[in-house]
């Protein structure tokens, strides 16, 4: 017969609530303040893409241009040409199939279900994306539906030519430093590690059961960071081959590699705290794990910093290459095979967090004591 939640039970859940709340915060403000500048940039391309449609083609209501280099640039720092490219020719072939057909045989439903389909169909002939067909199928569904304004029957057509042209120029000329957002999305994201540990040693040093839940808690909700700074990393990358920032391919290659090793080093983590919760039931002495534990964390912090400011990792390669050295079962837990249990399991976060500091896989596993 199960019990009625009591009052612990409620003020846990509220403690949890609590810390994944404060963690969403952070990262939705993270996103805010490295949103503005590429939201600024989409909207005055917009803008400008209105203003060549009216004054330069003539067109009344040049909606369609601003619509399409809204589209295409998104609100994001790192514009994947490709991307950028898809969202274009879509709208493009959207619009075009939805002027000529509105202009040969009139709107209403049954000519959507020709547009649409005939507009899909031809976005798949064209290119693999599924943005390109997504947008061609939106775009047509909107010229159907919206009356017919000045500028000849291609006249959304050539305002949707005219934003994607622009929304591509800006994506191509104005990338600014392409490391910048996969820098701070990095820095976030390792110092949600360092901070799981910081939790994690915690509890096992005071044998708190609560701030095991807390980390676990706390590196489940660092997910959505760690798949953005592996998204963005990619993004950066894919555009620095095009783009002025060229000369930064190298480094935006680590930073994708990195977020990889530190998303399986939270992943290796959260096992860890997994298995600590009923090793802390037992009479069994954590101590020299917790100890372990913080020095791991500190490593990480070292870490964080050196991806903030593009450094090679030397200082959170030395951290950690020091705590690798003490992950040793045979003299930590000696005896108790269950506290030896959350020695071997934190083997492998120790190497993928060495790794993301710049080592080798043959230098950071080395750098453990054989078993």
């Amino acid at each position: 017969m199960s019990s009625l939640p009591g009052p612990a039970d409620e003020m846990w859940r509220k403690a949890m609530r609590t810390i994944m709340l404060r963690t969403r915060l952070r990262q939705g403000w993270t996103r805010a303040r490295a949103g503005l500048i590429p939201i600024a940039q989409a909207s005055l391309a917009a803008g400008a893409a209105y203003l060549v449609a009216r004054y330069a083609l003539g067109h009344e209501q040049p909606f369609f241009a601003a619509i399409a280099a809204w589209v295409c640039l998104g609100f994001t720092a790192q514009r994947d040409v490709r991307r950028v490219s898809e969202m274009a020719v879509g709208v493009a072939v959207g619009v075009a199939m939805g002027d000529l057909i509105v202009h040969l045989i009139g709107s209403g439903w049954w000519q959507l279900t020709v547009v649409l389909f005939i507009s899909a169909i031809a976005a798949r002939f064209i290119d693999r994306g599924a943005l390109l067909v997504t947008q061609a199928g939106v775009q047509a569904i909107i010229v159907v539906g919206l009356p017919s304004v000045s500028g000849g029957p291609l006249g959304r057509w050539t305002d949707a030519l005219v934003g994607g042209a622009i929304a591509l120029l800006v994506a191509l000329l104005t990338p600014g430093d392409t490391r910048r957002r996969p820098r701070a999305l990095a820095e976030q994201a390792v110092t949600e590690l360092a901070e799981t540990l910081e939790t994690l040693a915690r509890g096992l040093r005071s044998r708190d059961v609560d701030d095991v839940q807390a980390a676990l808690v706390r590196g489940r909700a660092s997910e959505p960071v760690l798949a953005e700074w592996q998204e963005a990393a990619r993004g950066a990358r894919d555009l620095a081959r095009i783009s002025v920032g060229r000369m930064y391919r190298g480094e935006l290659a680590r930073l994708e590699g990195q977020a990889v090793l530190v998303d399986r080093t939270m992943r290796s983590v959260r096992v860890l705290a997994r298995r600590a919760l009923p090793v802390l039931e037992g009479d069994h002495d954590v101590e020299p794990v917790a100890s372990l534990v913080e020095g791991f964390a500190s490593g990480v912090r070292h870490l964080a910093s050196d991806v903030a400011s593009g450094a090679d990792g030397a200082r959170g390669r030395g951290a950690l290459t020091a705590v690798a050295a003490r992950v040793d079962p045979r003299t930590v837990g000696e005896g108790d095979w269950q506290v030896q249990s959350l020695v071997m399991l934190l083997r492998s976060p120790v190497v993928d967090a060495l790794e993301a500091a710049g080592a080798s896989p043959g230098d950071a596993r080395d750098a453990l004591p054989e078993l």
